[in-house]
C-alpha cells in the first residue's frame, strides 16, 4: 500500500529534476552578461579567446597591458570585436608575448612571480616594454573644410570627433591644443599652412615635445534626398571622404596619407530631417574608419624627447608625467644626425624629478653631458 502511495509523486519529481538541469546549465536570454558561442567567435583569430555578450555587444577578454601598474587599474579589459581584430598585436597575453620573446631573443629570461591568495600565477619569457607606456604629443590641425555650402563648416568640428574617437581608441597618444600651436607660430611670424614644412615641424618638436602632425581636408558631404507621393518628407543618404597627412617631427616628412569615404547605403535615413540625419551617419562611419588608420599609423612612430635646458648638473626635459615618464627612468642621450637617423649615443641620464603639467629634471650618469636639443629615448625603467 505504502508503494502504491507514492506512485503518482514519481512523474512530478522527475519533472522538477529536469526542469533543474535545464536551468542550471543555461543562461537567460534577459541576462545583460553572459558566456556563449557568437557567430564571431568562430573566427579563426578568436577560436583560443573568451568571448562575452554584454547588452548584445561581443567583446573580447583580454589582460590589461596596465594592470601591472597597480593602483586602480583592472587585472582584464573587455575590447570589442572589431577593435580586438584591428589591433590584436597590442592586446596579446603577456604569455604569448613571452613565447615570441624566447624564440627571438636568447637572452630572455623566465620570471615567475609567485602567486598568493586569490591570484593566479603568471608566467612570462620577457618583460613588456616600458615604452609602451609612454604617450606620444600629437596636434591635429583644423581640416581643410571644402564643403558644398559656405555657410555650413566642418573643419573644426570634425578635429574635435576625430580626438575624441582617437581617446577611446589608444592609450598612448596626448594631443596638443591646435589653437595654442597656431597662436605660438602667428606670433612668430609663421602662418599654419607652414606646419608641412621642416623647419617648423623641427621647431614644435623642440618647443612642444610634438611628435606628429595630422593635418587633412574634406570633400563634402553630399547628400542626395528623394520624395514620393507618400513620403513628403524624403529619404536621404550621405556621402563623404576625408583626406589626412601625418607629419614625423623628427624627420619633418609626410610618413602617411590616409583617405576614407563612406558607403552609402548605411546612410539611408527617411523621415524628418532625414537629410541631417544622414549627414551624421555618414560622419560616423568615416570618422570611425579614419580613426583605426591612423591609430595604427602612430603607434609604428618611435616615442623620444628632447633636452630643453641645461642647468650645471640638471638637464630640464620637454616631457614628464603627461608623457609618461617616472622617477628613475633612465634615458639615452643621442646627439641629433641627419632627418631620420638615430644619431650617435652620448651618455645617460636619469630622471630625478618631474614638474609642471609636463616636464621633468635628469642628472647624467654616464657618458658626456647633453647639449640643448639632443635626443632622449627611454633605455630602461625601474622596476622592469
Amino acid at each position: 500500500m505504502k508503494s502504491d502511495a507514492t506512485k503518482p509523486y514519481l512523474p512530478v519529481f522527475i519533472l522538477l529534476f529536469t526542469l533543474f538541469l535545464v536551468f542550471a546549465c543555461s543562461t537567460p536570454s534577459w541576462f545583460p552578461i553572459k558566456k556563449g558561442p557568437p557567430h564571431k567567435a568562430k573566427m579563426k583569430e578568436l577560436v583560443d579567446k573568451e568571448v562575452i555578450i554584454i547588452d548584445r555587444n561581443e567583446y573580447v577578454k583580454v589582460f590589461n597591458p596596465r594592470g601591472s601598474e597597480g593602483g586602480n587599474q583592472p587585472k582584464y579589459l573587455y575590447i570589442p570585436v572589431e577593435e580586438y581584430l584591428a589591433k590584436k598585436e597590442a592586446f596579446a597575453a603577456p604569455s604569448m608575448r613571452g613565447e615570441q620573446g624566447k624564440r627571438t631573443s636568447p637572452a630572455a629570461t623566465t620570471l615567475s612571480p609567485s602567486s598568493g591568495p586569490g591570484k593566479e600565477a603568471l608566467s612570462t619569457s620577457v618583460s613588456v616594454s616600458p615604452v609602451a607606456h609612454l604617450k606620444k604629443k600629437v596636434v591635429v590641425t583644423h581640416f581643410d573644410d571644402r564643403t558644398t555650402s559656405a555657410e555650413e563648416t566642418f573643419g573644426d568640428w570634425l578635429a574635435e570627433r576625430l580626438m575624441k574617437e582617437m581617446m577611446q581608441r589608444s592609450f598612448q597618444i596626448l594631443f596638443v591644443d591646435y589653437q595654442m600651436v597656431k597662436e605660438f607660430l602667428e606670433k612668430r611670424g609663421f602662418s599654419p599652412s607652414d606646419l608641412e614644412s621642416p623647419k617648423i615641424s623641427r621647431m614644435l618638436s623642440e618647443v612642444f615635445g610634438i611628435h606628429a602632425i595630422v593635418l587633412g581636408e574634406i570633400a563634402g558631404p553630399y547628400v542626395f534626398t528623394t520624395k514620393g507621393a507618400r513620403d513628403q518628407d524624403g529619404t536621404s543618404t550621405a556621402i563623404i571622404k576625408i583626406e589626412m597627412k601625418i607629419v614625423d617631427t623628427f624627420s619633418g616628412k609626410i610618413v602617411k596619407t590616409l583617405s576614407a569615404q563612406n558607403s552609402i547605403v548605411p546612410t539611408k535615413e527617411r523621415g524628418v530631417f532625414s537629410d541631417e540625419k544622414a549627414k551624421g551617419r555618414a560622419f560616423d562611419l568615416t570618422i570611425s574608419d579614419l580613426s583605426r588608420s591612423l591609430s595604427r599609423e602612430l603607434d609604428r612612430l618611435d616615442w623620444f624627447c628632447r633636452v630643453a635646458k641645461v642647468d650645471g648638473e640638471e638637464v630640464y626635459i620637454n616631457a614628464g608625467k603627461l608623457s609618461g615618464l617616472r622617477v628613475g627612468d633612465v634615458m639615452e642621450v643621442l646627439r641629433p644626425g641627419n632627418p631620420g637617423e638615430r644619431g650617435e649615443i652620448k651618455g645617460k641620464i636619469q630622471i630625478s624629478t618631474i614638474f609642471g603639467m609636463d616636464a621633468s629634471i635628469g642628472r647624467l650618469i654616464q657618458g658626456k653631458k647633453p647639449d640643448e636639443e639632443d635626443i632622449l629615448k627611454l633605455a630602461g625603467r625601474e622596476g622592469s
